[in-house]
């Protein structure tokens, strides 16, 4: 366990976590994760609530948006925006509903102010908006993009595994307690096709983490 957290932990600093994808030697760009002042975030309306306990479980979602294929930091952001004006001004929200967005270039971001904060902690979780019964019991990562018929890009996958290696470990939360959102709601979220990857993410994250 020490080796695995120091090994994390240099990586995490370094910008790259190993074991990612089909390929477990490579490493991949995806950390830090981007605060919600890196890509411009509104501040919430009213203050986000935290819980002194930690979640026990990863929701996997999508945006149903655009698949898009600019996979620039700079549309990452741009849809990071778009997402938490929906939330707070359609929804009705105080900020984004998610704790977490992977953008489909593989830039991972806060959703909720204070998310990344009580990751880092590992000891406590800001109240989302993400799943009704599972807003402080699941950590949820809005994946951008509709996956009903197609999979994630390789840059978004290996991003999203490495999010979910990183924080099972600053919880505690097991491999096999990382779940898509329809477990939970009556919806098709996160898409067919991204669905029925999450045994293989469960696969890829559980060899990581060993």
């Amino acid at each position: 366990m020490m080796r695995r957290r120091s090994l994390l932990t240099g990586l995490a600093g370094a910008g790259v976590l190993v074991g990612l994808g089909s390929s477990p030697a490579l490493g991949s760009p995806v950390l830090p994760i981007r605060s919600c002042a890196d890509w411009g975030a509104r501040p919430p309306s009213q203050p986000t609530s935290v819980v002194n306990e930690r979640p026990v479980r990863i929701l996997i979602h999508h945006t149903a948006s655009a698949n898009v294929t600019d996979y620039s930091q700079a549309a990452a952001y741009a849809n990071a925006r778009w997402i938490q004006n929906l939330h707070m001004d359609t929804n009705g929200w105080i900020d984004s509903g998610q704790h977490f967005t992977n953008s489909r270039g593989g830039f991972l971001m806060e959703g909720r102010h204070g998310s990344l904060a009580a990751l880092r902690a590992g000891d406590r979780v800001v109240v989302g908006a993400h799943c009704p019964g599972q807003n402080t019991a699941a950590i949820g990562i809005e994946n951008e993009g509709l996956y009903m018929d197609v999979e994630p890009p390789k840059l978004q996958w290996d991003s999203l595994v490495s999010f979910c290696v990183y924080t099972c470990e600053q919880y505690g939360i097991p491999p096999s307690a990382i779940q898509g959102h329809r477990d939970y709601r009556d919806t098709l979220c996160p898409g067919d096709k991204l669905y029925a990857l999450l045994p293989r993410l469960r696969q890829e994250v559980a060899q990581v983490l060993g």
